[in-house]
């Protein structure tokens, strides 16, 4: 092992290997440890969101009495949403599969996008929000370190997330439990240390509304209420994480599912209901340098109750709150990565988001939204207050027309088992997160939100541009399938026999029959009866789509024998194609989430069989060959090349021009 490896295996440990069941099996998640990892994004909005709608009410904080009440009925309202969502699509992909099979597919590329800034979002402010936590405790001197470290945490972070998303979860687990066990304890002490209190908050809350109804009228009230509510609408950010990744938890997956919705519903709706509920009774008001929640717990712990302990239990706290947003921060790698693989399967990003490294994680996506936050983090200088609003902008287009989309299923569906409850929460669900996405984005709009709605539609413009190259690509293919492409024989011919010592000619195909019968017929004119024996080699990639969640309840290999079932039907028909004109020909294939390096194994294999041998593939030619056209498409023809003849092997790329008129391309 060369010193490279020995730092890479350091850094993101050893190899996994996708073929045993036992790696698939030990990957996933239970309840609890999903809670962890895909929750805590939703759990650390307690420590920015409830703020945000506290801060909205201005001088009118005894209306913080009914946001406490409507945020803990709005995080159960769009829970329950999402539960249907996981029983609808338990295969994942969440709000991008509800809006693009129940509202079409631009829908689906719109909620898909929103998804992917959101989670590059929930990355940035996550750290963002960390860091501010950590630096309410130090002097406002250190204030010019928080972007250095905000940097360096977000690096530290994507580096875990690489070597595994369940190792990552396991390291961060004492922080997240931490934060939640300390702050449920702070809550009831500090609204139980203002028990004398609390028999007077109700009704001084209803005089107080109605005096201020009174004075300004009840339209001014309620919209005074609904901006708060609003503009705290970064509280319910991280809901929809589980329903995007099912396919990651332990069967049966809807119930592991639900019961993670559960405890991510009640531990939101506990903490920022009852921090709001703090900010009340404690009358907090902000101070510079410091977030809310610093300055609510300082004063709950001032006095003798600790024994001079209460800094140090304060700083602990603190910590645990920055230590909570930095693990929330691992559900934008865990979430983002996952959506992309989804749109890479319907050709909207490039396919190489839904290959694996070899650590079984889709390193692509990963390294995607590490750079993508980097280049937030620098723009906005780490600032929660942008940060914050962009975030809720996205989320709740992403929450509106998930829910939408269940509304109309609903309403369609009448046969469904309790339906009408069902179709009521859904329409309730969207009502309310379409109310919150319409204010937010009037409020703030030229605040920042202008930004994350032209980034968004940005980005849909080049996935639609990259699915018409797609799909012109396709078509490339279907036109030379027309051209070459014969009937396959009912039944398979019988085995010509072949000479190892006789010129053969090896050739790499793929998933398109076109180009491989293209490039053997070539090989054919080029050589006339050259090669006496024909060798055709696949690799079946094992990529994010290969699992199937359903299929692995049964049986934990099946989704990869499919993939190796369909390779060899695949290379059956070269096979019979060669037989037919009477050359000897044999087929030989493998599984990899390496392509390259799968053909490079089956090159040297063969290459102890049929010494005299020489290998071919075929590389389209585009009239017009733009860099686009190399990022689209994995130039694999080209890297086994050179990876062979840096081994001593002949190969051969034979060029094929195909192009499609320039109008149909268009």
């Amino acid at each position: 092992m060369d010193l490279l490896e020995k730092c890479r295996v350091f850094l993101l440990g050893k190899t996994l290997d996708p073929l045993n069941p036992k790696t698939r099996k030990n990957m996933l998640l239970a309840a609890f440890l999903a809670w962890i990892g895909l929750g805590a994004d939703g759990l650390s909005s307690a420590c920015y969101g409830p703020e945000a709608s506290y801060l909205a009410l201005g001088s009118h904080n005894h209306l913080a009495l009914y946001l406490a009440i409507a945020i803990a009925l709005t995080v159960f309202i769009i829970a329950i949403g999402y539960n249907q969502i996981i029983a609808l699509f338990p295969t994942g992909g969440g709000g991008y599969k509800v809006a693009t099979q129940l509202l079409g597919p631009i829908t689906g590329l719109t909620s898909g996008v929103a998804l992917i800034v959101d989670y590059v979002l929930t990355i940035s402010i996550s750290i963002a929000s960390s860091v501010d936590a950590t630096f309410s405790l130090l002097p406002l001197s250190m204030q010019s370190w928080k972007l250095p470290i905000e940097f360096f945490l977000l690096s530290l972070l994507g580096l875990m997330n690489l070597r595994g998303i369940k190792e990552s979860i396991k390291i961060l687990m004492p922080i997240f439990l931490v934060f939640f066990i300390s702050h449920c304890v702070l809550i009831v002490y500090g609204v139980l240390k203002k028990y004398n209190d609390l028999p007077q908050i109700i009704p001084n809350t209803l005089a107080e509304t109605t005096h201020l109804s009174t004075d300004f009228g009840w339209i001014f009230l309620f919209a005074v209420f609904l901006r708060a509510y609003s503009l705290g609408g970064g509280t319910y950010t991280g809901i929809e994480a589980v329903s995007n990744n099912i396919q990651r938890l332990e069967t049966p997956r809807i119930r592991t599912g639900q019961w993670t919705m559960f405890y991510m519903a009640s531990s939101l709706a506990v903490t920022a209901g009852g921090i709001i509920l703090l900010y009340l009774l404690w009358n907090v008001a902000p101070i510079e340098g410091q977030t809310l929640n610093a300055v609510v717990f300082n004063n709950i712990l001032q006095g003798d109750s600790f024994n001079g302990l209460s800094p140090i239990i304060l700083i602990i706290v603190m910590l645990s709150e920055a230590g909570l947003l930095f693990v929330a921060a691992n559900t934008g790698y865990i979430d983002g990565p996952a959506i992309l693989s989804n749109m890479a399967f319907d050709n909207w990003v490039p396919r190489r988001f839904r290959h694996l490294s070899s650590r079984l994680v889709t390193q692509n996506g990963i390294i995607l939204m590490w750079l993508s936050a980097f280049f937030i983090l620098m723009w906005t200088k780490g600032s929660v207050t942008i940060l914050v609003v962009m975030y809720s902008i996205n989320v709740f287009i992403t929450f509106s027309l998930s829910l939408l989309g269940l509304s109309i299923y609903w309403m369609k569906n009448k046969g469904a088992k309790n339906r009408f409850f069902k179709f009521c929460t859904s329409i309730i669900g969207f009502t309310v997160t379409a109310s919150i996405l319409a204010i937010t984005v009037a409020e703030k709009f030229t605040e920042g939100g202008w930004v994350t709605l032209a980034i968004t539609l940005l980005l849909i413009i080049v996935c639609i541009l990259i699915k018409r190259r797609y799909t012109a690509f396709q078509k490339i293919m279907a036109r030379l399938s027309e051209q070459f492409v014969e009937e396959e024989p009912i039944e398979p011919l019988p085995a010509l026999p072949l000479d190892p010592d006789q010129p053969t000619a090896v050739i790499f195909v793929g998933e398109y029959l076109g180009l491989g019968i293209c490039t053997l017929n070539t090989v054919l004119t080029l050589f006339p009866n050259q090669y006496k024996n024909f060798v055709f080699l696949s690799v079946g990639e094992i990529d994010s789509q290969s699992y199937d969640p359903e299929a692995e309840e049964k049986n934990p290999r099946q989704s990869i024998q499919e993939l190796r079932s369909k390779t060899i039907k695949l290379l059956g028909y070269f096979v019979n194609y060669c037989r037919n004109r009477n050359l000897p020909a044999v087929h030989f294939q493998t599984n990899n989430i390496d392509v390259i390096e799968g053909l490079a194994y089956l090159a040297e294999k063969m290459q102890e069989r049929y010494q005299n041998c020489v290998f071919f593939a075929g590389k389209l030619l585009f009239e017009n060959d733009t860099w686009m056209n190399h990022w689209l498409h994995n130039q694999t023809a080209a890297l086994v090349q050179q990876r062979l003849q840096m081994e001593g092997m002949y190969m051969m790329l034979i060029p094929i021009q195909a192009e499609l008129p320039s109008k149909e391309v268009e």
